[in-house]
Formats: structure tokens, sequence, C-alpha cells
């Protein structure tokens, strides 16, 4: 089975461990997916949206890392926006077991967000949600 080609947005400022960390898994062996590029730490002006917009139409998939202060992060809801509006499959992850991860602020209400597990991670992947 081909790939997953795979964007990841997080805030940038706060949870870039967790961007790391999710690359690292994508290095699995059996990993069902490749990470072709991520959130962009720019002011939110001029071309950003576009250039965002293009980097999340090449991907089958975007995966919203949550973390505490995702509320809060203005570029995580620009890129949800954008693969919502270019009608890209997504899922929310936790990024932390033990801790109030928060969605961004364009996800719908009706959006879970899952545990952050490899069993998980794959199943998601591949469209379970």
């Amino acid at each position: 089975m081909a790939k997953k080609s795979v964007f990841i947005s997080f805030d940038y400022d706060n949870d870039e461990f967790l961007r790391t960390a999710l690359v690292g898994q994508s290095k699995n062996e059996d990993s069902p997916f490749d990470i072709i590029d991520r959130s962009v730490k720019e002011h939110l002006t001029g071309d950003w949206q576009e250039k965002v917009r293009g980097r999340i139409s090449r991907a089958d998939i975007v995966a919203v890392i949550c973390g505490e202060k995702t509320h809060t992060a203005q570029g995580v809801g620009v890129e949800l926006q954008i693969a919502k509006n270019l009608n890209k499959p997504y899922f929310l992850l936790r990024g932390y077991p033990n801790k109030n991860c928060t969605k961004p602020t364009s996800a719908s209400t009706s959006d879970k967000v899952y545990d952050w597990t490899w069993e998980n991670l794959k199943i998601l992947i591949h469209g379970g949600r």
C-alpha cells in the first residue's frame, strides 16, 4: 500500500517538539505515511496563506497536533480552514496525554481529538475516524 503524504499543522511557538516526534514516527519501517510539509513560522500577512495552500494541496491528509495553547495559535486555525476549504481529510491529534490539549479555532465542534498512539495514528492516516 502506498504511503500517504501528510502536512503537519502545529503551534510553532509551543509545540515544535511534537512535530519532531511525528516526523520521527514517519521514519519507522512500518510507517504508512511520509511528512511532506509543515506549519511555517511567518507573520500572517502577504502571500503566507497562498504558500500554505499550495503545501496543503499537495498533501493527502492534514494532521493537526493539538497542544495546550493551540486555540491561540492563529496560524494553525488558518491552516485547518485552508484544509477544510480544499476538502482535505484531516484529524486532530492530542499532543500530550496528561494535559488539556485545545482545538484550533477553526475546528468544528464535532471534531474529535484523538489520542496519539502508534496504532491510532496508523488508523487515522488510512481514514479511520
